[in-house]
């Protein structure tokens, strides 16, 4: 079937899957067993990562769907020492400033059974950083600006194609939130319409990587259905 006008707009047909009832079901089990080995880690491998790797990653995450299309993000990826250096001893200043003064004891003892604290060696071992910044708003070449819907919701789920094409692709993340984020704008000279979203080191684990014994939460405790 040929590229079709409705209302002067092309549209062509849809070539994804249509399987049957039982290989819907295979699948999803295969895929459920395979994304339920995913972790985040924090132990790193300086082990080089093709870049070619890395580009198909985020040509991944950009398949997600977004309001009206308009595809409201931007992926910055570092490699460079020094920027990589840059980018770690910000993200310390800003985490050892929560870590003391602005996380809640609530949230320090949450934080207990992961064992983490301020220290974020893997930003300068991790081979690649992925700092996605979601556009508030585009400009065209003349500055005009131009509304961008659902922007946060649209890199959300970005940011989860991501996560899950990293796996697939036999690496290992970790969503990094340090906060405020600010400075993720001032090093890599982003334009003002662009906030950072989210940090991601992106690299094969460590020989010796070690992730806490953790427990997902049931179906039954995730979900209500309505039969």
């Amino acid at each position: 079937m040929e590229e079709k006008l409705i209302n002067g707009y092309p549209f062509v047909p849809f070539a994804g899957q249509n399987p049957g009832p039982e290989e819907s079901l295979n699948q999803s089990r295969e895929f459920l067993e395979f994304m339920n080995k995913r972790r985040s880690v924090r132990d790193f491998s300086s082990r080089p990562v093709k870049r070619e790797v890395i580009e198909n990653l985020v040509r991944t995450a950009s398949t997600a769907p977004s309001g009206a299309h308009k595809q409201p993000w931007t992926f910055c990826v570092v490699s460079d020492k020094d920027l990589k250096r840059k980018i770690r001893e910000a993200a310390e200043k800003e985490e050892k400033e929560s870590y003391t003064n602005r996380m809640s004891e609530e949230w320090l003892e949450d934080l207990k059974r992961l064992q983490t604290d301020w220290k974020k060696p893997f930003l300068e071992v991790a081979p690649y950083l992925i700092i996605v910044f979601k556009k508030a708003f585009d400009l065209d070449e003349k500055g005009t600006r131009h509304t961008n819907y659902y922007v946060n919701e649209s890199v959300g789920l970005a940011c989860g194609f991501l996560l899950s094409a990293i796996h697939k692709a036999g690496l290992v993340a970790l969503t990094h939130t340090p906060s405020p984020m600010n400075f993720l704008t001032k090093i890599l000279d982003r334009p003002e319409n662009e906030r950072p979203y989210l940090l991601i080191p992106v690299g094969y684990p460590a020989d010796d990587a070690l992730v806490p014994k953790l427990q997902r939460k049931d179906l039954d405790d995730i979900s209500v259905f309505y039969d």
